[in-house]
């Protein structure tokens, strides 16, 4: 499956101890690389994070920005301990009887260590929500890279298509070329042998060297390969499995043959398909940069 790694991602949620929400980005990077900014209060999740972002994303630098912002109740919430107010209740009481004129009033009891207690964030509740919400924000990030994938997918198929039309006209071209070569070879025979009486036309030296000269120009070999890779092409960008070294390693293959096939032509119309071909790979090239 083709999928890109520029994407953006987010996803927010109200809990019962406040407001989650996730930003992913991610761009081309050769391997996985996970920068993370997260408020203190969920630092402990780090390598469930780090764990569920590798699970899904293969390549790409991705920076995962974690918000949380406590809800008023969750910050403000207090509550007695009956258990330590019922002991001062106690000690009071006795104080009463043994010290009536000591005035133990209802403040003194609420500033006594302990009366008042403030109701701590469900931190087990909070870290299953904040990766929940993670799992939300990956779907989402997959989902976009899938269809950013798709786009990218029929941009290197019309160039596919472009390469195969070309290698298709060159193999056209190839028995005018080798005409065209064994003409001029019999026409500078020619000229040999009307300028030197001593020389006569040798058909068997001139099919040596006719031989000799298409051997260097022959691209039938290059051809094939260009053939082969753009079947290969096509395999790759039709298979479940991340496809961007893959196509990165082709794409050096694709270079190879068009650079053979430019330096071995003899005829202006290769030449120009040559450069042509290196137009639409350097094209291919350039996407598949961004390939995950």
């Amino acid at each position: 499956m083709i999928r890109s790694m520029t994407a953006f991602a987010s996803a927010d949620a109200d809990t019962p101890w406040g407001a989650l929400g996730f930003e992913l980005r991610s761009v081309n990077h050769r391997y996985l690389e996970l920068g993370l900014r997260l408020p203190d209060e969920l630092r402990a999740i780090e390598p469930a994070l780090r764990e569920r972002v590798a699970a899904r994303l293969t390549r790409g630098k991705v920076d995962l920005s974690l918000r949380f912002r406590a809800s008023d109740a969750a910050s403000s919430e207090i509550r007695l301990d009956d258990a330590v107010l019922d002991k001062l209740e106690v000690t009071a009481a006795l104080f009463a009887e043994r010290f009536p004129k000591l005035n133990v009033d209802f403040a003194s009891l609420l500033a006594w260590p302990g009366v008042l207690k403030r109701e701590e964030v469900d931190q087990e509740g909070l870290r299953h929500a904040a990766l929940d919400l993670l799992d939300r924000a990956l779907a989402d990030m997959v989902a976009t890279r899938a269809r950013e994938g798709e786009r990218l997918g029929g941009f290197l198929r019309e160039r596919l298509d472009g390469i195969a039309r070309l290698v298709a006209d060159v193999r056209g071209w190839l028995p005018d070329i080798r005409r065209a070569l064994r003409a001029r070879l019999e026409a500078r025979l020619a000229e040999i042998t009307q300028s030197v009486d001593s020389l006569r036309a040798d058909n068997s030296r001139l099919e040596q060297e006719l031989v000799l000269q298409l051997s260097r120009i022959d691209v039938d070999e290059e051809l094939d390969r260009l053939t082969a890779h753009i079947a290969e092409a096509r395999r790759i960008l039709a298979a479940p499995d991340p496809a961007g070294r893959r196509l990165d390693f082709l794409m050096q293959e694709f270079n190879r043959e068009a650079n053979t096939l430019g330096s071995k032509s003899v005829d202006q119309r290769t030449t120009q398909a040559a450069i042509d071909l290196k137009v639409l790979i350097e094209q291919m090239r350039e996407q598949v940069q961004n390939i995950e």
